[in-house]
């Protein structure tokens, strides 16, 4: 049996087998662009297995997410960029520089110092000549993550509201707006000037400052929306079963059933919370 610190260059072994040209055909025929949605549906499965506390399938999806890595880090050296060693090396040179009150002299009195010290050293090492403070979150990012990232970062720069009072007025404040909007759309729809963007707009600004509310309040948006998401599919679920096992069609049900079976699958699911 080998021993856990041979497991990693055991690893990189069987993956240089995979892409050799006596390992496996679909392996060899991989590139960076083709292996691209499987490295966003692994790192997805991660979050499930950690939302259901699974620990030997987390342990399982976690070395998914690691042959990821591994199969890019083999393709780029194959063509002669860099190995998985560099990719190593680099991250730790990183830690240490944003970590200066751990491996260096300066002092920190919280996390919030913490996480202002991490984006000014981050932005001090950037190599792009009109760096951002926002140009390291990624573009593909769901959009409820990627605001409020946003407005994580630029909070550490003291871009922000105070609290959740401020951002209960501000979503105040765009509703209002969104219902001007609307009004307009619909005097302009008359006069056959419709401009649906500019409701798209308000919308947008309102969802936008949700996610701040959010924020204020430590709840990750994306995930509490995943989870009323599940939420409704499990009592939607339940109308289905309903129906079926009273064998009446759901395009027939009616509004009325339908509400008075959802009224239903809310109390089994309060009694199961």
């Amino acid at each position: 049996m080998k021993k856990k610190k041979d497991n990693f260059p055991a690893l990189l072994n069987l993956m240089r087998k995979l892409r050799s040209d006596d390992g496996c055909p679909w392996d060899r025929e991989q590139t960076h662009q083709s292996l691209l949605p499987y490295l966003i549906e692994e790192a997805y499965e991660v979050i499930d297995t950690i939302e259901l506390e699974d620990d030997e399938r987390f342990k399982e999806e976690l070395g998914d997410l690691l042959l990821q890595i591994v199969f890019h880090a083999q393709i780029a050296e194959e063509e002669g960029r860099f190995d998985i060693y560099e990719v190593i090396r680099h991250l730790c040179d990183k830690l240490k520089a944003r970590h200066p009150h751990v491996f260096g002299k300066r002092k920190v009195t919280s996390k919030k110092d913490v996480l202002k010290n991490w984006e000014h050293i981050k932005l001090s090492t950037v190599r792009e000549k009109n760096k951002s403070v926002l140009s390291g979150i990624p573009r593909h990012l769901p959009a409820l993550l990627k605001a409020y990232r946003v407005q994580e970062k630029v909070a550490r720069f003291d871009f922000d509201w105070k609290g959740p009072e401020e951002v209960f007025s501000k979503i105040e404040e765009e509703i209002d707006e969104l219902k001007k909007a609307l009004r307009s759309e619909k005097t302009k729809m008359k006069k056959g000037r419709s401009k649906p963007a500019k409701i798209e707009g308000e919308m947008g600004d309102i969802l936008f400052s949700w996610v701040n509310l959010c924020r204020h309040l430590n709840i990750n948006p994306e995930f509490a929306l995943r989870r009323t998401i599940d939420k409704f599919v499990k009592r939607f679920n339940y109308i289905e079963k309903e129906l079926k096992r009273k064998k009446i069609p759901l395009k027939k049900a009616g509004l009325s059933l339908l509400d008075s079976l959802w009224e239903q699958s809310k109390r089994l699911t309060d009694l199961k919370a």
